[in-house]
């Protein structure tokens, strides 16, 4: 599905928001994007990338900002979406989504970082600007050393699926 998909009611909310959803990103290595178990579909790890580009690079509160890292971790929802709604194409896209159940939010970050919860934020804000109550979640924020090309922010979703 294209970036410009107008459909249902999420979409429509996206639209009102002045998002357009860029394609579904290719996996990288040994994973598949999206799996959908039961009611639920677990979405792999998204990084920031736009156009096929790193939004940024480097360690959180060292090369990358703090509210840099924030618009990563937007963009990790935005190619989240992307890939939900590419899984579920054939049950009516996002409107399929019942609500966003868990967020894991891995940043980037030297030993003295505390303000992950803060990153994770850029992905909490944007999902319950897009779901309502239903995007409000569990969630993890965690630091790590390093993430995949060298990004400073990757999130992984599972969403609860009608």
């Amino acid at each position: 599905m294209s970036g410009t998909h107008a459909g249902g009611r999420i979409d429509r909310r996206l639209a009102e928001l002045g998002i357009v959803l860029p394609e579904p990103a290719k996996p990288v290595a040994a994973y598949v994007p999206t799996r959908l178990v039961g009611g639920l579909l677990y979405v792999s790890g998204q990084i920031p990338l736009s156009g096929g580009v790193a939004l940024a690079t480097g360690i959180v509160g060292e090369a990358v900002t703090l509210e840099q890292a924030k618009v990563c971790a937007r963009q990790c929802v935005l190619n989240g979406l992307a890939a939900a709604r590419a899984a579920l194409a054939d049950r009516g896209g996002l409107d399929a989504v019942a609500s966003v159940v868990k967020v894991g939010c891995f940043v980037a970050a030297g030993p003295t970082f505390t303000a992950h919860p803060q990153v994770a934020n850029g992905a909490s804000e944007l999902l319950v600007e897009v779901f309502g109550e239903a995007g409000r979640h569990a969630r993890a924020a965690v630091g790590c050393p390093s993430l995949p090309l060298g990004v400073p922010v990757e999130v992984e979703f599972v969403f609860e699926v009608r």
